[in-house]
């Protein structure tokens, strides 16, 4: 890939980086090139990245810093970013607000002394404010979030918070980077998170620091000792504020789901390798590692984005479901004997049947305590949580039964086949829709929304996954093309098929139906023939494409932001395979 460092003294930047930075101020743009320090939700240092990398598409969590210096008649320094600015410009935000390096002085861990060193760096550079000294400043606190600007950049930051009193400041501000500064009262800031100026508003992240973190002993300690009262060690969780940006525009599917999986990832694969069998963990993370889209996993996280707040509790209960929805995977494909899955072994072919079952019944009960132990959410929503997924897993669970009693009956209606389809698929999409609406704090209206939005899209999913199916390859598939025709799956394409009156296209669907492994590529080639002549995958389209239309009409009920972008995507998502 091609890169070009642009500031020797920072790091190479990707082709993808400097497209986006294209035509903008130089100076800014030079530095996009400084080293940030990568750190997971906790803040524990992961590595390094470019300033315009950690910024740009998904970006990354990375330490920084917010400053609040405060007179002595009890007022906040504020500043204006300059409308140069490459991310959030004319923004009215905290006294200074910015990056630690990723080099030695500034990675120190102690009193948070790394960050205060940068600050007064910051302060000098931005500022002209050269009298603030490392001592003067004190490590009260830290918060997590991520605020999206546009389809481009983004926020996503562990946000060290260091105060400071000063008296008789001298600044010279730097117009590159400040457009205005202002001192304000604690009435006047109050004034301004109410009555947001729209040109100019307020900053998410400083709107979180001074709605939700920041106190009234913040204004009135006098001194160090009195600042470092405040200090707290606990992470507040912010989740995703793009909202609170007037004009903020969501990203695209991928790059919203991007945003949260390896969060995900990392809660599943802790838990998973938990295990104090060796053999027992590999085969349970034996599916996880072969990839999949984790849009079950992501959608608690992306549906509380589109109707209310987030946090990480929505990422606990997305890797849960995800740890149910391969649990469920696991045993499928032994009741359905299928070998492969995600273009690998299934997992009882790779290791036995046996394993392949006690993997699937250890994921589900790893599941249910991932969930109880020490959850991020509140406790008091536990009930409604468990008992939405313990009923998600029952209705999986008769799904499949009726599926399998599918493939030994010659009557199957359409009504009973939806029925079956909802169990085993479109369930899961409700539950983990209505999740997310409840945890974000949405109403009952909007969770009851949301469910059937889900409960519609999966359906719509499931009738396209049989589409798919019928019109697809073995690689593009993960898994053997046309094993639902082999295996004599009732899909609705073949209940439409079967009602019709005996044709040659009917009798060519027969050739391949149910046959198994006795069925060759040309008898599953004709079948699905048939099933085209018979205009049975016109019908099953079309009942697909109804569905998408309802879940795209509940959609139509939500208040328009940046979050709905992302489901709007999802609910197409499975149309465009075809198109």
């Amino acid at each position: 890939m091609k890169t070009r460092r642009v500031d020797p003294s920072g790091m190479a930047l990707h082709a993808e980086d400097l497209d986006a930075l294209h035509g903008l101020d130089a100076q800014q743009v030079e530095m996009m090139a400084e080293a940030l320090i990568l750190v997971d939700e906790q803040d524990v240092p992961c590595g390094s990245a470019p300033k315009a990398t950690a910024h740009r598409g998904a970006g990354a969590y990375h330490r920084a810093f917010s400053v609040l210096l405060i007179d002595g008649n009890e007022r906040l320094l504020l500043q204006r970013r300059a409308d140069d600015k490459i991310t959030f410009p004319g923004v009215w935000a905290n006294t200074c607000c910015s990056h630690p390096l990723a080099v030695p002085d500034e990675q120190e861990e102690r009193d948070g002394l790394g960050v205060r060193r940068a600050a007064v760096r910051k302060l000098a550079q931005e500022l002209g404010i050269t009298s603030v000294t490392v001592e003067d400043l004190v490590h009260v606190g830290r918060f997590r979030y991520q605020a999206r600007q546009d389809a481009t950049w983004i926020e996503r930051e562990v946000d060290h918070l260091l105060l400071g009193r000063v008296n008789d400041l001298e600044m010279d501000p730097n117009p590159n980077e400040v457009a205005e500064v202002r001192w304000v009262t604690r009435e006047e800031l109050e004034n301004m998170l109410i009555d947001d100026d729209p040109l100019h508003p307020v900053a998410p992240w400083f709107r979180c620091i001074a709605a939700r973190i920041m106190t009234d002993a913040w204004w009135t300690a006098t001194d160090v000792k009195a600042m470092k009262d405040l200090s707290t060690p606990e992470i507040h969780d912010m989740g995703d504020v793009s909202h609170m940006l007037p004009g903020a525009t969501g990203a695209d599917l991928l790059t919203s789901v991007k945003e949260v999986l390896p969060l995900i990832e990392t809660r599943i694969e802790r838990r998973l390798r938990a295990s104090r069998h060796p053999r027992l963990g590999d085969a349970m993370m034996h599916l996880i590692e072969g990839g999949g889209k984790r849009m079950r996993a992501s959608l608690p996280w992306l549906v509380a984005k589109a109707v209310g707040d987030t946090h990480a509790g929505m990422l606990d209960v997305g890797a849960a479901i995800e740890i149910i929805h391969n649990f469920t995977l696991v045993h499928d494909d032994i009741m359905d004997d299928d070998p492969i899955r995600r273009g690998r072994p299934a997992v009882h072919v790779a290791y036995d049947v046996p394993t392949a079952i006690n993997a699937g019944d250890a994921m589900l009960a790893i599941a249910f305590e991932h969930l109880c132990d020490e959850p991020a959410f509140d406790l008091d929503l536990m009930p409604a949580i468990v008992e939405r997924i313990a009923w998600m897993v029952r209705r999986v669970s008769e799904g499949q039964q009726l599926d399998i009693e599918f493939e030994s009956t010659a009557e199957v209606t359409e009504e009973r086949y939806l029925e079956m389809i909802e169990g085993k698929t479109a369930v899961m999409f409700q539950v983990c829709a209505e999740l997310g609406a409840l945890l974000s704090g949405a109403d009952d209206e909007t969770v009851a929304c949301l469910g059937e939005w889900g409960r519609t899209m999966g359906l719509c999913f499931q009738l396209m996954d049989d589409l798919i199916d019928v019109t697809s390859d073995t690689e593009t598939l993960g898994k053997p093309a046309g094993s639902d025709v082999a295996q004599g799956k009732r899909t609705l394409m073949v209940i439409h098929a079967l009602a019709q009156p005996d044709t040659d296209a009917k009798a060519d669907l027969m050739r391949g139906l149910g046959r198994g492994e006795a069925a060759s590529a040309e008898d599953i080639a004709t079948a699905h023939a048939g099933l085209e002549a018979s205009g049975s995958i016109a019908y099953g389209r079309a009942r697909a494409e109804a569905f998408h239309a309802e879940a795209h009409a509940c959609l139509d009920q939500l208040p328009d932001g940046p979050g709905l972008l992302a489901l709007r995507e999802l609910t197409d998502l499975q149309l465009k395979r075809l198109s």
